[in-house]
Order: structure tokens, then C-alpha cells, then sequence
């Protein structure tokens, strides 16, 4: 349809012309019909012009074509016909036209009601589709939601197992018992251990660290950690003589959810925690036979399995191990296997007892005594000569760790400025020809009981407590009561009434 057409205006001005033309067309066919005898003609073509008018043209314009049809059949056809007969026929023709009325009014009502339906039909189509297609969009954006979310979730749990072992290396850190900050002495013993640290340290051997208890052998191994190319992962110490046997898998390697009693959730090895950084096996020579095994195949394949997992696991760490061992006649004694020690021994290095560097101990005894003096809230300046001869002349079976228990014990009894040693604390050396003659094992044992007397003496035979043997020597009490069933100590003797 022509635009022109749709315009209100001239859709009004063709209905009244269709009611004209109606009318007209209606009345000259009934004219036509005259010439057969046919006078009820007008009739039938005047209700066919009201109709139609009123259908396609609507009420205005129907009302108009009955008008029309009542003047030309009044004046023009029958003229002659009298006045009821008029009536009956206009009365029949406005009875028409009601029925047509209403349905031309039914007819328009109908057409509302469909225009409007299929308005609102068109809109829900529309709403339907404008809604499927933000379905479709949201479910994409659901999906890349999910695949982000998935890809979150997995950097979270990388992060999370990356925080847990920094977490853990960090608690080992701080809750390491290190017998000192900072390596302190310029003995040419000590210089000859640091200028092999300094060689090592770039490289990723394998290290293994020997020396009498108490000379420092893990300050040496993070020496090491510190002077490497993986100084800024972590740095993680493991005591193989303080684990329990069944669980010291489960502590380097990990375990499964399940993998047994107790188990109720995944946790992580040292190994794991070690990765990408140097992990610390002090008192290495403690390992059971079962674990050394495992530990050869971490050497060797660089991987391992956790406790109750099939899956086999990559670790890229360094090993520096430490013993106060005897390792060789350990595996004369069919308790180390040779394989492992050829693998740990790579790199050896021994650090010399402090009987071996005296010239350090002015130097130790400064360090500590500031140390100490600083936690106390003491001004301590110096120390008196007597207690610096005492303490260069003693043997130092403990070393570095036995002379840092007497400092801090000095500290916490001096009263002036001058710092002096109560002589009992320390133990007589042995005479030259025992210590020539002596086993090495035997000269440990023999300096160990003498060590433990002392304490016993100095505690009245009390084990533990802040006061008591275990505390003077540093040690757990568990482990000091080991040593006495052990060595077959007689506790009773050392109590005084």
C-alpha cells in the first residue's frame, strides 16, 4: 500500500467515498432491474451498498450509505408508496443497519484484538529471541567463567602448595635452634672450610658436611644455600635423627589422603617443599636402611613417590647432608649402604672441632657474650683473663654449642661489667695418652658421659626443667634420658640431701 494511503486523513475521506459510491451504484443497478419488473430490486442493491459500506468502510460511513438509501428509495423510486408502507421499509433498513452496526463493531473489535495479540505475539517473538540470544551469551560467558574459574582454581592450588612449602620453610627457619647467626672466627682451620664453600656453593653437588656435634654443621650447609644460584627458594633442614622411623617417609616424601591412620588429608614431603631449592639431611647416618634406599633413588632418578601415591614426582633440589658419624665404619658395620655414600660424598667438607681453633674462641666469646648480654639488658664490657685462659684451655668436647650454653649462663649470673666463668662448669680435659690411644667412638662416648655427669652435678641430678641437665646441655630431655640409659648413668649419685 501506497504511503500516501496509509495517512489518517485520506483513509477517512475514502470511506465516506465508498459510502457514496455504494449508494449510487446500488441505486443505478436497481434502475436497470425496473426494465424487468422487478420493483424489490432497490431493496436487495441498497442492503448490499449499507453492507459493504459498513464492513469496509465502518460506522461513520454506513450510518451515511443508509441515509443515502432511505432519501433516493424515499424520492426517487417510490415517491407514490404511503406512509406506513415507509415506515416499514425504513424501519426494516435501520434494523439492518444495527445488525451491521455491531458487527462492524464486533468485525473492528476483532481486528484490535488481533492487531494487539499479534503485536504482543511479535514482541514476546522478539523478547523470546533478544532472551535466547543473551542465553546463548550467558552460557559462553558462563562457560569462560567456569574455564577462568577452573584456571584459577589450579593457580590457586599451585600457589596455595608454593605458599605452603615457603610456609614451611619459613617455620623451619625460625624455629631452627641455630647455635649462631653469623660464622665468627678467622682461624686458618675455618678460612680453609669457607674457601671450600666458597667453591662448591655455585655449583649443584651434592655436599656432605662431617664434624663433631655442636660445630656448626648446618650454619655451614646454609652457607652454601646462600652463596648459590637457588638462594632465593627455600632452605629446608631435616633433623633424620629426630623423626620417628615410621613416619620419616611421610615427612621427606609426603603422603597421600588415606595413606594410613591419621591421614586425613594430603601434605606435601620436605623434598616437595625443597623444590627448586637445597634441602638440609642433618644426622644423615640416622637414616634407617629402608629410607636410604629411597633416598639413593631421589639421588639418582631425581623423583620419588608419596607415601599410599602412584604418582611419581620430578624434584629439581640440591642435597647437603650432614653427619657426625663415622660413616665408613658404618657401613663396615652393614648399617649405611656404600651406594649412598659414594652419592652424598661428592663434595666433603669438614668442619674442625673448636679445640682445633682456639684462636677463635676470643672471637666466639665476644660474639656470644654481646649477644646475650643485649637479651638480658646487661652492659657486659668485657671479660676477666683468668675465665678467657679457662676457656682457651679447655678441650671443648661440645664445641661451639657447649661454648655458647657456658657464655649465656655466665651472662645470666654476672653481676658487674666484667664477665667471669664459675671454673665447675667446665670439664677437665683428658689426658693426651688416652685421646691418642682411645677409639674414636670411645673417645665420644668417654667425653659425652663426662658431659653429662657435670650437668647432673650442676642440676643436683635433675633432668629436666628449666634448671635442669637437659637445659645446661642443650639437648631434649628425651633424648638426654636415651643417653643415660644408654652410657648407664647412676642419676641418683649426683643428688644432694
Amino acid at each position: 500500500m501506497p504511503a500516501w494511503l496509509r495517512r489518517p486523513g485520506v483513509r477517512v475521506l475514502l470511506s465516506y467515498g465508498l459510502a457514496v459510491v455504494s449508494v449510487v451504484a446500488a441505486f443505478l443497478a436497481a434502475r436497470t432491474f425496473l426494465y424487468f419488473h422487478l420493483p424489490l430490486a432497490i431493496m436487495a442493491f441498497s442492503f448490499c451498498a449499507i453492507a459493504i459500506t459498513f464492513w469496509y468502510g465502518g460506522i461513520g460511513p454506513g450510518i451515511l450509505a443508509l441515509v443515502l438509501a432511505v432519501l433516493i428509495r424515499t424520492f426517487f423510486f417510490q415517491p407514490e408508496v404511503d406512509w406506513i408502507s415507509r415506515v416499514a421499509y425504513d424501519f426494516v433498513f435501520l434494523l439492518f443497519s444495527f445488525f451491521m452496526l455491531q458487527a462492524t463493531r464486533a468485525k473492528n473489535e476483532l481486528e484490535s484484538r488481533v492487531v494487539k495479540r499479534t503485536a504482543a505475539l511479535t514482541k514476546a517473538n522478539e523478547d523470546l529471541r533478544l532472551e535466547n540470544t543473551e542465553r546463548k551469551r550467558a552460557e559462553q560467558a558462563l562457560q569462560e567463567n567456569i574455564t577462568a574459574l577452573k584456571s584459577a582454581l589450579d593457580e590457586i592450588q599451585v600457589l596455595k602448595d608454593q605458599l605452603y612449602k615457603e610456609n614451611l620453610a619459613l617455620r623451619e627457619e625460625i624455629d631452627v635452634n641455630r647455635m649462631f647467626e653469623e660464622i665468627v672466627g678467622s682461624s686458618p682451620a675455618l678460612q680453609t672450610v669457607l674457601l671450600r664453600v666458597a667453591k662448591v656453593a655455585p655449583t649443584d653437588s651434592t655436599v656432605l658436611i662431617s664434624g663433631e656435634t655442636g660445630t656448626g654443621k648446618e650454619l655451614i650447609a646454609r652457607a652454601i644455600h646462600k652463596r648459590s644460584h637457588r638462594s632465593s627458594r627455600a632452605f629446608v633442614s631435616v633433623n633424620c635423627a629426630a623423626i620417628p622411623k615410621d613416619l620419616i617417609a611421610s615427612e621427606l616424601f609426603g603422603h597421600e589422603k588415606g595413606a594410613f591412620t591419621g591421614a586425613t588429608q594430603r601434605r606435601l614431603g620436605r623434598f616437595e617443599s625443597a623444590d627448586g631449592g637445597t634441602i638440609f639431611l642433618d644426622e644423615v647416618g640416622e637414616l634407617p636402611v629402608e629410607m636410604q634406599i629411597a633416598l639413593l633413588r631421589v639421588l639418582q632418578e631425581r623423583e620419588f613417590q608419596r607415601v599410599g601415591g602412584n604418582e611419581t614426582l620430578r624434584t629439581d633440589v640440591r642435597v647437603v647432608a650432614a653427619t657426625n658419624r663415622d660413616l665408613n665404619a658404618t657401613i663396615a658395620e652393614g648399617k649405611f649402604r656404600e651406594d649412598l655414600f659414594y652419592r652424598l660424598n661428592v663434595f666433603p667438607v669438614e668442619v674442625p672441632p673448636l679445640r682445633e681453633r682456639r684462636e677463635d674462641i676470643p672471637l666466639l666469646v665476644e660474639y656470644f657474650v654481646d649477644r646475650y648480654a643485649t637479651q638480658a639488658g646487661k652492659k657486659i664490657t668485657g671479660i676477666t683473663k683468668k675465665s678467657m685462659e679457662l676457656l682457651q684451655s679447655y678441650k671443648w668436647p661440645g664445641n661451639i654449642r657447649e661454648l655458647q650454653n657456658v657464655i649465656e649462663r655466665s651472662v645470666i649470673i654476672c653481676e658487674s661489667e666484667n664477665l667471669s666463668v664459675d671454673e665447675s662448669w667446665l670439664l677437665r680435659p683428658l689426658p693426651v695418652s688416652d685421646a691418642s690411644t682411645q677409639p674414636f667412638f670411645e673417645k665420644l662416648a668417654t667425653q659425652e658421659r663426662e658431659m653429662i655427669e657435670a650437668a647432673l652435678a650442676e642440676s643436683n641430678g635433675k633432668v629436666s626443667g628449666p634448671s635442669g641437665a637437659a637445659a645446661k646441655l642443650g639437648i631434649p630431655q628425651s633424648t638426654l634420658d636415651s643417653k643415660i640409659k644408654t652410657l648407664k648413668i647412676n642419676k641418683q649419685r649426683f643428688r644432694r640431701a
